[in-house]
């Protein structure tokens, strides 16, 4: 069971270690109104204690998938780190029954019951596993670029340092067991592949990987600020672009309608493009969008909504 004890009333804003973390993190202006995923775990306190100790405005978004006994528990402690910060909470729940690809369909869900724009807590770790994840999926170069600092201030954070930041204000964070169920792939990534590469390189390669995401975001960011400025859901506006160039207008056109971090993969992408041509009348994409063409232009809608 998480416990919470109440070292907020000391100056541990102003920690030297706290400072150190901080200058590797990329929050907004202090004073900045922001919504923060917190599951109870380490990585997400961690965030949420940040965010506070940075100046920022956070509110506290805990998603109850009601996946474990202890669930609402969880929700309850979030509730008290939250209020020993002195900032705000919200509970969500989002039921998700237990069955095939339940990691994904329980991010979905998480991310449905979000608001836009939400940060995540995760950290260099998570990034290399993303990476790894992405490339077994067979990705390209948007995928392996991963996430960026825009909603995950802490890439600049190990797991093991956020351990240390609830170990050092006594907070006891949630330890949830699923993190080590292997019937999930990053699980088997984070205990079992990335250990084996250690072994191999002898080295940690965590940064090494994280470092290759972001020279990939930097060239694909590059490559964006060449793509001429055209109406993503013109079909002929698509049809004259090379196709590479009309895979990344796509890609951000879907980024932006759904607000999810993420682009679609390469695959999915190739299927908005052959909507966007004529091949195909609709398409589903992915996490439950599809595409579909209509009198020459393109929309995106919830599979659920159709």
């Amino acid at each position: 069971m998480a416990r919470l004890s109440t070292p907020f009333e000391h100056e541990w804003a102003e920690a030297p270690w706290l400072t150190e973390f901080l200058s590797r993190c990329r929050f907004p202006a202090p004073g900045t109104v922001v919504d923060c995923a917190v599951s109870g775990g380490p990585d997400s306190v961690a965030l949420l204690v940040l965010a506070t100790a940075w100046g920022c405005r956070p509110t506290a978004h805990y998603v109850d998938h009601r996946l474990r006994r202890d669930s609402a528990a969880d929700g309850e402690f979030v509730v008290a780190v939250a209020a020993a910060l002195g900032v705000d909470s919200l509970v969500h729940h989002a039921v998700v029954e237990d069955g095939p690809d339940l990691e994904g369909r329980a991010r979905r869900a998480r991310h449905d019951a979000l608001p836009m724009g939400t940060f995540f807590g995760h950290t260099l770790d998570d990034q290399a596993e993303t990476v790894l994840l992405a490339l077994l999926r067979g990705t390209g170069p948007n995928g392996v670029a991963a996430m960026s600092t825009n909603q995950h201030p802490l890439l600049g954070l190990r797991r093991s340092e956020t351990l240390t930041l609830c170990e050092r204000l006594a907070i006891d964070p949630v330890d949830d067991p699923s993190n080590r169920d292997r019937r999930f792939r990053r699980n088997r990534v984070r205990h079992e592949l990335l250990p084996l590469m250690e072994q191999i390189a002898d080295r940690d390669v965590a940064p090494v990987i994280a470092r290759f995401a972001a020279l990939q975001r930097d060239e694909r960011d590059a490559f964006g600020l060449l793509v001429p400025d055209v109406d993503p859901t013109d079909c002929e506006a698509i049809q004259g672009l090379a196709p590479a160039v009309g895979a990344v207008v796509l890609r951000g056109w879907f980024r932006g309608v759904t607000g999810g971090p993420y682009g679609p993969d390469a695959a999915a992408t190739e299927r908005m493009l052959a909507v966007a041509n004529g091949t195909r009348p609709r398409a589903d994409v992915t996490s439950g969008w599809q595409i579909s063409r209509t009198g020459g232009r393109l929309r995106l809608d919830r599979a659920t909504d159709r």
